[in-house]
């Protein structure tokens, strides 16, 4: 990615299925999305969440918002598909719903940050006389 054009969103299920939506509406992804940046947003101690993931997950994108012709490029697409699912998830907690500008600042940019650093490193080590010696396991 050189930072020229947009991105696509997407939310995953617990078996890594990516929920994304287009002009077409949404999608249920079982491959191409091997080279995304990944941002969690359940830690491991809400096992409650966990477990109603999937269903709630399911049962959004299965709304009347993310039918296909209520897609706009602009202002409907597939990060407000995201943002209005972590926001559905948030109100089901009775937490305040997230904010586009919000969201971006706390959860994209950080995890956006840390893989152009990665990028950009492995970049250089490609272009040197460079050896990498995998850890042992």
């Amino acid at each position: 990615y050189d930072g020229s054009s947009d991105l696509h969103v997407g939310i995953t299920d617990s078996r890594g299925v990516v929920y994304n939506y287009d002009q077409e509406g949404v999608h249920r992804a079982h491959s191409g999305w091997e080279q995304c940046i990944c941002i969690p947003l359940v830690q491991p101690h809400m096992l409650e969440l966990l477990q109603h993931w999937d269903d709630l997950l399911e049962e959004f994108s299965e709304g009347e918002a993310w039918l296909p012709h209520r897609y706009e490029e602009q202002e409907h697409n597939c990060y407000t598909f995201a943002l209005a699912f972590i926001n559905h998830v948030l109100s089901r907690q009775g937490k305040q719903p997230l904010s586009k500008g919000e969201f971006t600042e706390r959860f994209v940019i950080p995890q956006s940050r840390r893989a152009s650093r990665y990028l950009r490193l492995q970049r250089e080590l490609a272009h040197r006389d460079c050896y990498i010696v995998p850890l042992p396991e």
